[in-house]
């Protein structure tokens, strides 16, 4: 389901260096892979049919490509007059999570294999042809039609299929699009396992998309207002508050106010007992009063005393 909730005029403006920041791993697939294999089996790379290729794309074909090598990034694959690259987090069954160490493992059985895919990215001007297996679970020619309905700033649906340290994938239902963590929430986000889960049905807002390559930004935290927005208003200056400890640092403690807001408790500004340490008198997820020192919307700052009359 898509509806319309936010005008595009009030969404971020999305440059090519943020959409590159924004698919970092992926962006470590060079554009001719090196390949690892044994040297008896590596041989050229065959000719791509370019324009066999583009209409693959545009009919949101679903093929079967046969895994002829890999790099740390991903599968190289080819077949009938087509070879290009499959990124690990567009396979079904990579896990994200798996170590350093065991990633050459895990690609290496997929030698040989023949797998089902769709072409997300034909760009013959930079000889990049790149396949995905999660969107071949959706049907041929459902991409065409998602891409066609989807407009910035509209609220869509959709499941959790994968979660990575840069972000979470959604499937909308033919198409996946990425909520980079810096748009999971307002607030600061540790890793975004932390605020979604696999399976898990989302409703976010669509901020940006690049039918060329396949590509959809989505929003989680946009569907709420921006709670720094009117944080001055409702944080005067030295009223007292309740807060939740989120993290100790060597300089002091992060506190929660709301969804959203957090702020700094600096070691000056918390009256510690004598001999007392900052781990033994606070921990996370604590709850205390907190006094406002100064609120800095534009930079989304905070200042937090737990001396409550000074």
């Amino acid at each position: 389901m898509v509806t319309e909730l936010i005008p595009e005029s009030d969404l971020p403006f999305l440059d090519e260096g943020w959409w590159t920041s924004l698919l970092a791993e992926d962006e470590a697939m060079p554009a001719h892979p090196e390949i690892t294999q044994p040297l008896e089996l590596r041989k050229p790379a065959p000719q791509v049919d370019w324009q066999r290729a583009g209409q693959l794309f545009r009919d949101d074909a679903i093929l079967s490509m046969s895994v002829c090598g890999y790099n740390r990034g991903g599968l190289l694959v080819e077949g009938d007059g087509l070879s290009g690259f499959v990124p690990c987090s567009h396979l079904v069954n990579f896990s994200p999570q798996v170590a350093e160490e065991d990633r050459e493992h895990c690609l290496a059985l997929y030698q040989g294999k023949s797998l089902r895919l769709k072409i997300i990215e034909c760009l013959a001007e930079e000889v990049r042809l790149v396949f995905s297996e999660r969107a071949a679970r959706a049907a041929a020619g459902k991409r065409t039609e998602l891409f066609t309905s989807l407009q910035p700033g509209q609220q869509a649906s959709g499941e959790v299929t994968n979660i990575t340290d840069f972000g979470v994938f959604v499937d909308l239902g033919g198409v996946e699009g990425l909520i980079h963590i810096s748009e999971l929430s307002w607030g600061r986000v540790i890793h975004p396992s932390h605020v979604l889960k696999l399976g898990q049905h989302v409703e976010v807002i669509v901020m940006a998309i690049l039918p060329e390559r396949c590509r959809i930004a989505l929003s989680l935290k946009r569907r709420l207002p921006n709670p720094w927005e009117t944080a001055e208003a409702r944080y005067p200056l030295n009223a007292v508050v309740p807060a939740v400890i989120t993290v100790l640092a060597s300089y002091g403690a992060f506190a929660r106010l709301d969804e959203g807001l957090e702020g700094l408790i600096h070691t000056s500004e918390i009256p510690l007992p004598a001999r007392a340490t900052l781990q033994s008198f606070l921990s996370p997820g604590q709850e205390v009063q907190v006094r406002i020192l100064h609120v800095d919307a534009a930079h989304q700052r905070l200042g937090l005393s737990m001396k409550i009359s000074d």
